[in-house]
């Protein structure tokens, strides 16, 4: 964040100073919503939780170090007041205002949005760029491969994890300093107009749309309205600004007509400008390829698992590209990238050779193929010259969420897709009619005796692979995050040998932690 004093920040986002008794103290910090990690010189965000109210907790982060606190009501410390905006019935409204019952929390989200608008304003003024990237599957693994292909042109912000929303868009945006000469963030959407709220709060000068896909299909009602939301992204592009968009997706492509700004291709089309050909997976499902664009090649060994990478990787192409990287730089940079974010695609294993795939943060049907694929990739299931068949694969999958009416078709689909792919051993974790369909799916599509099995809950299911894993078996793991599934992976990883390595053979990578 760049430096403002408290009579400043009052101004911006229309409020009222209380307890304070010099209005030219500085904020010199970061704006920060939990008490735990405030720093000396932030600016405390006072929000309603699940527990508490972060009101409660005012006197606690100035006595840590904040200036003072934005807040809705006095506090009797330091503090910027916004006006409550009265009790909220939209029934589409973030997790993050779910226990705002006085609109306290709407008024200080609707503060924290335009204290980063006025940030970002002055830092682009100063030459930041902002990035924003959007899609159904891919944008956190896309948004770290952008930080790395980007991070040699200069300093990279980018979200934790998926730090997405109203709460977590400002948060990330309000990182960026003087210094910065890159703001990369992620923009989710469950609704129309969600999109373009997220692009005011840091207005983009590059928008990068990577697929149109079945996420949140039970929040839009079908493929075209989730591409209509997608495409707000573009729509807010300026005439000087960048629309970068996956050429082998109509419906992304079709996005060209929706923006003033230039557009840029990517994909395996032969007319996309920054495309992938001579496609190869090796035995840990990294691709290697041959990188094109302007009349330029280059070779590409990635280091993130999964074929569904490469289109990640060519969209972070795109976009070093246009912010003046060579193609041989972004070549050695994406060959050294790794997906930093926690729970996905995080490919680790034991000394006894049992490889977990843990790729539990989110599942949608687009998200689960892929894994499902990169799963058979690893495992050599039917065997390839590259890998020979004989290491067992396991999916331990959850529920899918929010797929609303398609969700029973949905997941029977993916059960089906496993028995296809021949995945050795499926453990459907739920006890909801979805994950039933899952399992029925891979019982009705020819699955026999105990290849399928369906349990109620996570300690089921660490008591199958406790009780039958074995040496060089592959797991995966993967649902909706709110399924908790990471639990799986993290035993598995913690309860056998300890020497653990990245990659999916021990020699694949150096040693981590499980």
């Amino acid at each position: 964040m760049i430096e403002m004093t408290l009579r400043e920040i009052a101004e911006i986002v229309g409020g009222t100073l209380h307890d304070v008794g010099d209005p030219a103290v500085t904020v010199t910090g970061a704006v920060e919503f939990d008490s735990r990690r405030i720093n000396s010189g932030d600016l405390f965000l006072a929000l309603p939780g699940e527990r508490a109210d972060g009101h409660e907790y005012a006197a606690k982060a100035v006595a840590s170090g904040a200036v003072a606190v934005l807040a809705a009501r006095p506090v009797g410390v330091p503090a910027v007041v916004v006006e409550p905006v009265g009790p909220a019935g939209d029934s589409n409204r973030s997790y993050v205002l779910a226990h705002d019952s006085d609109g306290s929390g709407a008024a200080v989200l609707a503060a924290l949005a335009k204290l980063a608008r006025a940030s970002v304003d002055r830092l682009a003024a100063g030459g930041l760029t902002v990035v924003g990237v959007t899609g159904s599957a891919g944008k956190t693994s896309t948004k770290d491969l952008l930080a790395r292909v980007l991070a040699p042109r200069g300093t990279v912000v980018a979200p934790p994890g998926s730090f997405n929303n109203e709460l977590g868009h400002p948060w990330t945006a309000l990182r960026a300093g003087v210094d910065s000469r890159f703001l990369v963030l992620e923009l989710s959407a469950r609704g129309p107009g969600h999109i373009k709220a997220l692009t005011e709060i840091a207005p983009p000068s590059i928008g990068v749309v990577l697929n149109v896909g079945t996420a949140h299909l039970g929040e839009f009602g079908g493929r075209d309205a989730i591409a209509q939301a997608k495409g707000e992204l573009v729509e807010a592009l300026p005439a000087s600004g960048i629309a970068v968009l996956n050429a082998d997706d109509p419906r992304v492509a079709a996005m060209a007509t929706r923006t003033r700004a230039r557009v840029v291709t990517y994909g395996q089309s032969a007319d996309a400008d920054v495309r992938a050909t001579d496609i190869v997976l090796d035995a840990d499902a990294r691709a290697r390829f041959t990188l094109h664009a302007g009349g330029v090649s280059e070779q590409v060994h990635l280091a993130v698992y999964g074929e569904h990478q490469i289109a990640n990787a060519l969209a972070a192409a795109a976009v070093a590209l246009e912010c003046g990287a060579d193609l041989a730089s972004v070549a050695r940079s994406l060959a050294g990238a790794t997906v930093d974010s926690a729970h996905r695609m995080d490919v680790r294993t034991r000394s006894d050779g049992v490889t977990v795939i843990d790729d539990s943060y989110n599942a949608n049907p687009d998200s689960m193929r892929a894994a499902l694929k990169a799963l058979v990739s690893m495992s050599g299931s039917g065997g390839t010259p590259a890998v020979p068949r004989g290491r067992r694969s396991w999916a331990v999958l959850g529920e899918m969420a929010e797929l609303g009416e398609e969700s029973v078709v949905e997941h029977d689909q993916i059960g089906r897709l496993a028995v296809r792919l021949d995945v050795d051993r499926l453990i459907v974790v739920g006890t909801g009619r979805p994950a039933r369909a899952l399992h029925q799916g891979a019982v009705m599509e020819g699955s026999w005796g105990e290849e399928s099995i369906l349990v109620p809950d996570i300690e089921s299911a660490i008591a199958v692979l406790d009780n039958e894993i074995a040496a060089g078996d592959v797991v995966l793991v993967k649902a909706s995050n709110s399924a908790g599934l990471w639990a799986v992976a993290r035993h598995v990883l913690a309860s056998g040998p300890q020497s653990v390595t990245q990659g999916s053979s021990p020699e694949a990578g150096t040693e981590a932690a499980g």
